[in-house]
């Protein structure tokens, strides 16, 4: 199978994990996608462009006629554990697993690629994407292999170190990571979370309305995955007049309608912004970090 892998996959990769590596697993992967198809027998429709963040994503029909969707994934985004976390959700408020193809590729139920919660206006998306998330926060099995919010964190916490004597940059940080500190020292839930929860991760189903999909799951307290959420559309946000106010009552209408506490989701929603506005300044991508910083200092 001929293509070229899509421009977003190329850079955020590249971004995550270093040019060297990404550059070596997107060469092999057209040869890779190809030995999947066959071995899989699948046919391939198209490739999804932009696509995903960490992974190739391609339209396929199965050996039956049926539609799904082929996602392969290097094994350093930890693909097995996407994989663990559809199969314990069983398409429960999430994308079905069908099979794996392959190590590190996944065959997943077709859903609407095109339609996801942000082509709805703002407040029914929240409103959808709240009672979608609340399905997805389960209890986790009992040998799970998910990392937890405080892992997570903390290798977030130590990229973020060098941003503590930015000009721009030191005053935040240090509130982010204070933040962290105090809502670590106070939590005792452990649920399954999706991790990167958000409107362009839930698209439209047949089998469902809307149905998450793209986890990078681990355990931990719900306010934490709420917290990606709170900041979507910030570009719109950041242009409005009254973007701070929304922002904060943004907070506490999310918290409320889920039953979390306000400040709990308030503190993570101030260390996942400032965690991806200094990781964004990092990249390179100052226009993204601007947006990002100012949302977090509303807060």
């Amino acid at each position: 199978m001929g293509f070229e892998p899509p421009q977003r996959l190329i850079r955020t990769l590249g971004e995550t994990y270093g040019d060297a590596v990404a550059a070596e697993w997107l060469g092999k992967l057209p040869e890779l996608t190809a030995q999947v198809l066959d071995h899989a027998s699948l046919d391939s429709e198209r490739v999804m462009a932009p696509g995903g963040r960490s992974s190739l994503v391609v339209l396929v029909r199965r050996s039956d006629g049926s539609p799904a969707a082929l996602k392969i994934a290097p094994a350093f985004a930890r693909p097995d554990l996407e994989r663990d976390a559809l199969a314990h959700w069983n398409g429960w408020g999430a994308v079905q697993l069908l099979d794996e193809a392959a190590e590190g590729a996944l065959v997943l139920e077709r859903l609407h690629p095109e339609v996801s919660l942000r082509s709805l206006p703002e407040a029914k998306a929240l409103l959808e994407a709240a009672g979608t998330v609340r399905k997805l926060w389960v209890e986790p099995a009992a040998e799970h292999g998910f990392e937890t919010v405080a892992e997570r964190t903390a290798r977030q916490a130590a990229a973020m170190a060098p941003h503590l004597t930015g000009a721009a940059t030191a005053e935040l940080t240090t509130a982010a990571l204070a933040a962290r500190e105090e809502l670590l020292s106070g939590s005792s839930e452990t649920v399954l979370l999706h991790g990167n929860f958000r409107q362009g991760k839930v698209l439209g189903g047949d089998r469902a309305p809307w149905l998450a999909v793209g986890p990078e799951p681990l355990v931990g307290e719900r306010a934490y995955d709420l917290a990606r959420l709170v900041r979507d559309r910030v570009e719109d946000l950041v242009a409005a007049s009254s973007g701070a106010s929304a922002a904060r009552r943004r907070v506490n209408k999310l918290a409320d309608s889920l039953d979390l506490d306000r400040e709990r989701l308030r503190g993570w929603t101030l260390f996942r912004a400032v965690e991806s506005g200094t990781r964004a300044l990092t990249a390179g991508r100052r226009q993204d970090a601007e947006l990002l910083l100012e949302f977090a200092s509303w807060l």
